[in-house]
């Protein structure tokens, strides 16, 4: 739901604006309103605190300055070079290369070489190893069509010496990033923010007009009703002139959403497509149940639920960092308690169909689908039971998008110029649920067409004569056929994508069950200890991996169905501006 706004005008004297401003700031309840986003961005000194900030952000990430990071990165390459340099001189053993230096310098040259072990002459030289199919030796005259190696400059011994230490200067390298945090790290937090109080005031102070001269300073701003009688109060004791209205449709009225704990957890997600337009509807309270039935589908696994359900409640505790998913625990802990469901409900633990297993109660098996869907193997009218299902959700999907949108433009913009809305609603919506009780016999042969033929007459008046009021009829009737044409081939494809919630669980399902299968294979009839370890590695690798590749496209899946298919229909435009008040 969206916060109902009052759009204030303040008028200060010069004199006052500033001690007026810091009392706006004290008490934090009010957006202001900037001007265009190129005045502010052309201002010198507003950049030039940006950049200031961003170096502070910058500096907190990475932890130490430019040096310091330098300083442990090139030892780093130089761990990674002197091993690299120690597995290339394990082949030849431990030598001493001064020793090597000296036999050339008293005129006996070596050349080293290495070639294919079933190529290899006894009269080529000294055999030193042999690895992988390749043998590695030492000659006094060089061979032709042999290329020769470089000579290793260290024994591997001696490059591992050099290794342990460079981890010392490793060691020494962060003790020092760990003694600069210690010692600024809190002043540049205290410095981020009274840098980004400070850019905050900076704008302001830009988006305020000076008038009369400078003598008068003007500016606007908005303020959640539920704040009104605190920021009056306020006012009435700054004894400064102001107006408060009610938000014009062509204010850029800030958006501040208001849901319950659930509907909370996914306003992150409008966000990421866009804040509603302040005469908009919110659509979180929709996205939010639907998507974690999205993501619950695509899943599908009860037992991948439970892993879910116990990541969200480690991360939500703290007790497991992921920097990605920071603050995310408990959004995922519900994202795995609706996949548990589902995924008992469509009988998948961990790749195992617990439905066909033998182990499993009947009592524990009569709430799942097989068992009250279809004819107990899982389809239904000779069509898998998920996949009908996801088809079913998809038009009930779109329907309520559709009744949505009517409801919502009928709203802003009176019934007579939504008419083909309601029109296209009442034709689908009505048709559907026409068809649905006829095929239940609730309706007969007779009363059915006559439903029809009264749902397409008043459909047709709303798509085809009154779809533009006021505008030639002939003009309305092509524009009618043209959005006929777009319906009949959006919906269908709209429909058909939903099609994916039921591929994605039925190929984690698959995959889960392989890794089982798989796992079983090594494990063998005479399990031993090696075997069981092995089916242990599989399993666990293959679940895990499977978990991850789940969720990827859970995620991924219901966000497209959510943003291109239900606010395409819904006629969701999602370009509000999010509620930011001026305070410290």
């Amino acid at each position: 739901m969206i916060t109902q706004m009052k759009k204030y005008t303040f008028l200060v004297f010069h004199r006052d604006y500033e001690p007026f401003l810091t009392q706006l700031r004290e008490l934090g309840v009010v957006h202001i309103t900037q001007k265009a986003a190129g005045l502010i961005e052309d201002d010198e000194a507003l950049q030039a605190a940006l950049q200031h900030e961003d170096e502070l952000r910058r500096l907190l990430k990475q932890g130490a300055p430019d040096q310091l990071i330098a300083e442990r990165n090139e030892v780093n390459e130089r761990i990674a070079a002197a091993q690299e340099a120690a597995k290339q001189a394990a082949v030849w053993g431990d030598f001493d290369a001064k020793r090597i230096a000296a036999l050339k310098d008293a005129g006996y040259a070596l050349h080293f070489y290495e070639c294919a072990s079933k190529s290899f002459e006894e009269g080529w030289g000294i055999k030193v190893n042999e690895v992988g199919g390749k043998t590695y030796f030492v000659a006094l005259e060089t061979i032709e069509d042999l290329t020769e190696l470089p000579l290793p400059q260290k024994s591997e011994a001696a490059w591992l010496q050099e290794v342990e230490h460079l981890k010392g200067l490793l060691v020494a390298a962060n003790a020092r990033i760990e003694a600069w945090q210690l010692a600024n790290k809190e002043r540049l937090e205290k410095e981020l923010v009274e840098a980004r109080q400070q850019i905050d005031w900076q704008k302001v102070n830009l988006s305020t007009d000076k008038l009369a001269e400078g003598a008068l300073c003007l500016f606007e701003g908005f303020c959640p009703i539920d704040k009104e009688a605190e920021l009056n109060a306020m006012l009435a004791e700054a004894q400064v002139y102001y107006e408060e209205t009610d938000p014009e449709k062509e204010d850029a009225t800030p958006i501040k959403l208001r849901n319950n704990r659930f509907t909370k957890l996914f306003e992150p997600l409008t966000g990421m497509y866009g804040w509603p337009n302040y005469n908009e509807f919110d659509p979180t309270p929709i996205l939010a149940p639907f998507y974690l039935l999205f993501f619950s589908l695509c899943v599908g696994d009860a037992g991948y639920g439970l892993a879910l359900i116990l990541v969200g409640w480690l991360i939500a505790k703290e007790k497991l960092r992921i920097e990605m998913f920071e603050g995310l625990g408990p959004i995922i802990a519900v994202l795995g308690v609706g996949t548990t469901i589902v995924g008992y409900l469509s009988g998948t633990f961990f790749g195992i169909d617990i439905y066909a297993a033998d182990w499993i109660p009947a009592c524990a098996k009569a709430p799942m689908f097989k068992a009250w869907l279809g004819d107990g193997t899982g389809n239904w009218m000779g069509y898998d039971i998920m996949m009908v299902l996801a088809l079913i959700i998809g038009v009930f999907h779109i329907c309520l998008a559709m009744t949505v949108k009517a409801i919502c433009y009928t709203k802003q913009n009176g019934f007579h110029a939504t008419a083909s809305t309601w029109g296209w609603l009442l034709l689908i919506v009505g048709g559907i649920a026409t068809a649905i009780l006829a095929s239940t016999s609730v309706l007969g042969p007779q009363m059915t067409q006559v439903i029809l033929i009264v749902i397409a007459s008043i459909s047709a008046l709303g798509i085809f004569i009154f779809n533009t009021p006021g505008r030639n009829p002939l003009i309305n009737i092509g524009a009618g056929l043209w959005d006929t044409y777009n319906m009949a081939t959006g919906i269908l494809g709209d429909v058909l994508s939903y099609l994916r919630l039921y591929a994605l669980g039925m190929a984690g399902a698959m995959l889960g069950a392989a890794f089982n299968e798989l796992g079983m294979t090594v494990l063998g009839e005479n399990p031993n200890v090696g075997t069981a370890i092995g089916f242990a590695l599989i399993v666990a690798f293959g679940h895990v991996l499977n978990l991850l590749m789940a969720c990827l496209g859970a995620f991924v899946h219901p966000l497209r169905l959510t943003f291109v298919e239900y606010f395409k229909n819904v006629g969701y435009e999602g370009s509000g501006k999010k509620y930011n008040p001026f305070k410290k």
